[in-house]
């Protein structure tokens, strides 16, 4: 029995918050949101509450300092009916670790793919750091992921709880502008996201296009790649009206990342009317497959001057499916099928015999 007021009580443990600007902070903001209008009490834990120091090679995310009890004690205190474990950072672990020791149920999502943006900076093979996120994941009543694509990579992986679940975008904020002039030479193909090297951003820069390839972003490679590409056009990172201004005035959206599992900044493109420009994988797969909004290829090069001849597209023809509310749609399913946190969590059960989810 749920003791009163505790039903709609849900807390979201997430490693990645504001102030950082990324697709996961975006779609927890956006989650938070639609579930408050729907009546739930949300509450975020996340490195805002604790001291916190950066994290090596990304010094804009910070690592939460604090200690597993305390994050223990702070979720009974909340008494929260719902448990999502969205990151698998330190708060996340501790989280995990909590819930596994008084049996609550737990949800967990896979945003990004730590594996592979951990193998361009350190030589630590994909299997070692697939068998902690496998191990990590599979304790949760359901893992949420972003497309079709990652979730049949990951089940070939041995991940055995997945859900996919959709994204959306603000279509108020991001909207077609005709009389937006970037004042830059055309056609402009634009790139939007951090500047690292996960990205693969040099995929793009490296293209012998007409017109501009204008960078909207920031990050550890920006400096790099001002100096050896001084044709393109750096404008740092955007948010709000600005960015959606930039969007506006392109007219080819390009995406090289191999590595993203969903790209947010595709739809976003999208809802301005611009073509998508990318490679056939996870990601622009799913998004581009699904909408029709763009051209997908092994050659990027053939991909943007493709798109750039589809001119503009239809947002409300190539966005029907990817929307805010159908995210918290799943979600909310998601939650009420697994029924509250405090009540006991079943044994995993391997090979016919109950086993011990931790």
């Amino acid at each position: 029995m749920q003791p009163d007021g505790q039903a709609k009580r849900l807390v979201i443990v997430s490693d990645a918050w504001h102030p950082q600007v990324n697709g996961v902070v975006r779609t927890l903001t956006k989650l938070r949101e639609q579930m408050e209008v729907r009546g739930f009490e949300v509450t975020i834990i996340s490195p805002a509450d604790y001291r916190s120091a950066p994290c090596p090679t990304y010094p804009e995310i910070r690592l939460a300092l604090t200690h597993p009890l305390a994050i223990r004690a702070r979720i009974e205190a909340l008494q929260p009916a719902y448990v999502h474990i969205a990151t698998e950072g330190p708060l996340g672990i501790m989280a995990r670790r909590a819930c596994l020791k008084n049996n609550w149920r737990f949800t967990t999502s896979f945003h990004t793919r730590f594996p592979e943006y951990l193998r361009e900076r350190l030589p630590v093979p994909l299997s070692w750091s697939y068998s902690f996120l496998r191990r990590f994941h599979n304790a949760a009543e359901h893992c949420l992921v972003p497309t079709q694509s990652i979730h049949d990579e990951l089940a070939e992986r041995g991940f055995a709880t997945l859900k996919v679940w959709t994204r959306g975008v603000d279509r108020a904020l991001f909207r077609p502008q005709p009389d937006v002039d970037l004042k830059l030479p055309r056609p402009v193909f634009l790139c939007v996201g951090r500047v690292a090297p996960e990205k693969n951003l040099e995929s793009f820069l490296s293209l012998d296009l007409p017109g501009t390839k204008l960078i909207v972003g920031d990050g550890p490679d920006l400096d790099e790649l001002k100096r050896k590409y001084p044709d393109a056009v750096f404008a740092g990172k955007k948010e709000g009206e600005t960015l959606a201004r930039y969007y506006a005035g392109s007219d080819v959206f390009v995406f090289p990342s191999r590595t993203d599992t969903f790209g947010l900044v595709l739809l976003e493109a999208i809802a301005c009317g611009l073509p998508v420009a990318g490679y056939p994988v996870p990601g622009p797969k799913d998004v581009i497959g699904a909408s029709g909004a763009g051209v997908l290829s092994d050659n990027l090069q053939k991909a943007a001057l493709s798109a750039l001849e589809m001119g503009q597209v239809d947002p409300d023809v190539r966005l029907k499916g990817f929307s805010w509310e159908a995210c918290a749609d799943i979600f909310e399913s998601v939650l009420t099928t697994i029924g509250s946190a405090t009540a006991p969590a079943p044994r995993k059960v391997k090979s016919g015999k109950a086993v011990s989810a931790q």
